[in-house]
């Protein structure tokens, strides 16, 4: 086995892995759409899409949501994609690290993880829903897990 390799068993590792690599191409397609919008009128692609779906726009969630569409201004934007793309590219090294069993990303990625669990909380707090408590739970585990293995492993 090579050094700084893991074990070829833990499937578990590679399945973490894929999940980042998952979470790193939808954050990529995230900070391009909103490179995507800087060079646009958010708002009125925002009223655009609602008239496509043919969403009341007097409804509650959807005046909230274009309250804060009008309020973004460009700086804003280009503040989150740069952001996004600094968020993927960690969690590209994290799984790429991961699915070729490198002893590095366990470490990394369950320092990363767990960096944002308290930020996960404080959203939960701020406003509870199945989203937000599922991929807490879903992100202790990966902490769990992957301490449970760095500490098998010495």
């Amino acid at each position: 086995m090579a050094r700084g390799t893991t074990g070829r068993g833990s499937s578990g590792l590679y399945l973490i892995g894929i999940y980042k690599l998952v979470e790193a191409v939808a954050l990529i397609a995230l900070a391009f759409g909103a490179v995507r919008m800087l060079h646009r009128d958010l708002a009125s692609s925002v009223l655009q899409w609602i008239h496509l779906l043919r969403v009341d726009p007097h409804n509650r969630y959807i005046h909230a949501l274009l309250v804060k569409a009008f309020a973004v201004t460009p700086k804003q934007l280009e503040e989150f994609s740069v952001g996004t793309f600094i968020y993927a590219g960690l969690r590209m090294v994290e799984g790429v690290g991961l699915v070729m069993r490198k002893r590095w990303a366990e470490w990394l990625t369950a320092a990363a993880t767990a960096l944002f669990i308290p930020l996960e909380l404080f959203e939960i707090y701020r406003h509870v829903s199945w989203i937000r408590v599922g991929l807490f739970v879903v992100n202790v585990a990966i902490v769990v897990y992957l301490i449970a293995m760095i500490r098998k492993k010495r």
